[in-house]
């Protein structure tokens, strides 16, 4: 008979003991949803992801949100989604065709993991296709919007914002990307395009990498994003 739990890393087929769960499969639960909650607290280590990042030779910018702190972050969505007055003193405007912005969002274990991995794939792409792109910008205590108006500031045509995603049970370090084209204050979801679960578990690097392109690329040529862009057959 099948073993679902050769497919997927969800809670399924767990068994029993009377009418609960094995003592195993509840203290692997508990420990869990301990990751999870750590990795929501958890602070990004800007500093050696900023060292990190040069040390690839990428011209790199840190910023912070209006959020003075996680756990303000985590009270005020809406502080996470403005950069501080003293981010815009720190970019220099361009022209730029896009940015990549890296944020802390509710997974800094994600960001550190994995985001310098898929930069690593991602970068050389860019470089091939010619694309004039604002210095790397690393943000603390920052949400998916905040992109919209660092990229108003930068003046880039497009924004990458790679982000840690809300932790699951099986996954506290799941990494997304939002792509937006024309951004600008005010973009809402239905204006982006999201590639999820980027991790060595889910999405592999290369593949998120591919696929981040293709929807750069993509963009560039239609500009346009969000759910007017269908590329379903392009990113199978």
């Amino acid at each position: 008979m099948t073993n679902l739990r050769d497919f997927t890393m969800a809670r399924v087929s767990l068994g029993r003991t009377g009418d609960a769960l094995p003592c195993r499969e509840v203290l692997d639960l508990r420990r869990a949803h301990a990751a999870a909650r750590d990795a929501v607290h958890e602070r990004l280590d800007i500093v050696s992801l900023r060292m990190e990042c040069e040390q690839h030779g990428w011209d790199t910018v840190s910023v912070r949100s209006n959020a003075g702190d996680r756990a303000q972050y985590l009270r005020r969505p809406d502080l996470g989604r403005l950069p501080d007055c003293a981010a815009k003193q720190a970019l220099t405007p361009g022209p730029f065709d896009a940015v990549i912005v890296i944020a802390d969002g509710l997974s800094a274990l994600a960001v550190q993991r994995h985001a310098v991995a898929v930069l690593d794939r991602l970068l050389p792409k860019l470089r091939d296709g010619e694309w004039k792109l604002a210095p790397l910008v690393l943000v603390e205590q920052g949400r998916v919007a905040i992109a919209d108006t660092l990229a108003q500031w930068l003046q880039a045509r497009l924004s990458v914002i790679l982000i840690g995603e809300r932790p699951g049970l099986t996954s506290p370090d799941s990494l997304g990307a939002y792509l937006t084209w024309d951004p600008s204050p005010g973009r809402t979801d239905a204006q982006r395009n999201c590639i999820s679960n980027i991790r060595p578990e889910g999405l592999e690097y290369d593949l998120a990498a591919d696929r981040i392109f293709t929807l750069m690329t993509e963009m560039r040529r239609k500009q346009l994003s969000g759910i007017s862009l269908n590329l379903t057959d392009r990113l199978l």
